[in-house]
């Protein structure tokens, strides 16, 4: 990449931070709280994101072991960065959060019934930060309003 090309990037990340947005969510489900998160990713990936192949839109996080993990959130590889690598676009991916963060969490996903929902990504700094939020599914008659 060339230094001009490179530079023009990083203007385009500085004035718009948001990768993706999860419209869908705001359609199907009651948004209650957000909490921002880390994603650990690969390089291949960051690459991709760069070059704004992320999608949410069937993307939803689940609790195993004590860790929060993202599934079926697409980021689409790059061909030319992923020759030496098997890229998985849809492989599960670990949420980073603070361990209080995951207590709480955890304690209203499975006492009360509340779905982890991905609603965007977004660049802070240089890192990729995702906003999950706790969830409600809507019923039909509330989804006529929206």
């Amino acid at each position: 990449m060339s230094k001009a090309a490179k530079n023009k990037t990083q203007k385009d990340t500085a004035k718009n931070p948001t990768i993706a947005l999860n419209k869908r969510a705001r359609h199907e489900y009651h948004l209650v709280d957000r909490v921002e998160a880390g994603l650990a990713l690969q390089g291949w990936e960051v690459k991709a994101i760069r070059a704004g192949r992320a999608n949410l839109t069937d993307g939803y996080a689940y609790v195993q072991d004590g860790e929060i993990y993202l599934i079926g959130a697409q980021i689409t590889p790059l061909i030319q960065a992923s020759t030496h690598v098997v890229a998985d676009d849809r492989r599960t991916r670990k949420l980073l959060l603070h361990r209080n963060e995951i207590d709480s969490l955890i304690g209203k996903v499975e006492r009360d019934g509340y779905t982890l929902v991905p609603t965007s990504l977004y660049w802070k700094g240089n890192k990729v930060k995702a906003e999950v939020a706790l969830a409600k599914g809507k019923k039909e008659h509330d989804k006529r309003d929206t």
